[in-house]
């Protein structure tokens, strides 16, 4: 079972995505309303999914660039009520492998981060492959 961290400023948001997430076969192992306390916990529980809030991500506080270089193999998802291409390029620059939309949808949820999984092992196999 995938150890996931949720990081949102918003109780509603983080209960909503823990029901959502725990429903789905993930173990939440924890949750925060700061970038900083959400790396903490993370690195904590080893946590292989993070879910991050846009406006941490944005915050200045490089959560996302800290979470990619203590743990490089776990998969953040940058949550958001609101997506434009300008802000999906810099958190793909920053090192975010997916998006979670809100309001949450369950089954949308589950597929992305399936679907994320699923690349990431894909990469990983081909970038392992003999030439």
């Amino acid at each position: 079972m995938l150890k996931a961290v949720i990081v949102d400023g918003s109780a509603i948001s983080r209960g909503l995505l823990n029901t959502v997430l725990t429903d789905g076969g993930y173990e939440v192992v924890g949750q925060t309303h700061t970038g900083l306390l959400g790396h903490g916990l993370a690195m904590k529980h080893r946590a292989q999914i993070v879910c991050v809030a846009r406006e941490q991500v944005e915050d200045g506080s490089r959560v996302v660039e800290e979470l990619r270089a203590h743990l490089p193999k776990a998969m953040i998802f940058m949550v958001s009520g609101t997506l434009d291409a300008p802000a999906i390029q810099e958190a793909l620059g920053r090192g975010v492998h997916g998006f979670i939309v809100k309001p949450f949808k369950a089954d949308t949820v589950l597929k992305t981060i399936r679907n994320t999984v699923i690349a990431i092992v894909k990469k990983q196999q081909a970038a392992g492959a003999p030439d």
